[in-house]
């Protein structure tokens, strides 16, 4: 939370009832084009601005429900108004394991150039892939 109250993330809950059930938060960042697939990098700046994904959990007693795959979508809905102002280009995010990052490949995420577990979404076709689910 000190993130939160420090500006450098903004963190969004979900609720059921008085219990929260997952959470996720979303900072604005940066990465060489050293690093990523030439589809992310063509015709970007030095570095890329990309939102990062900074956190993304559901309470196990929930798991299983999509509220991780709702959750990612709604970030990924506020990434690309940011993106529209910012040019952000990807979405970031350091997965903590291999079933984590396992979660992101299955939603269109593609491993980095050097670290299987840091992922990225190119924002070109989310907004079609989101209008259409």
């Amino acid at each position: 939370m000190k993130n939160q109250s420090s500006g450098a993330t903004r963190t969004y809950v979900v609720c059921f009832g008085n219990t929260v059930v997952g959470y996720y938060s979303l900072a604005v960042g940066s990465i060489e084009h050293r690093f990523v697939a030439g589809s992310i990098k063509r015709n970007m700046p030095e570095p890329i601005p990309v939102m990062i994904l900074a956190r993304l959990a559901v309470d196990r007693r929930y798991a299983g429900q999509c509220i991780g795959t709702g959750m990612l979508r709604d970030a990924l809905l506020r990434t690309l108004q940011a993106a529209d102002i910012a040019r952000i280009r990807a979405m970031l995010v350091h997965a903590l394991s291999e079933q984590a990052a396992s979660f992101y490949r299955r939603r269109g995420f593609t491993a980095s150039l050097f670290d299987p577990l840091v992922l990225f979404l190119a924002l070109d076709h989310v907004g079609i892939r989101l209008a259409g689910s």
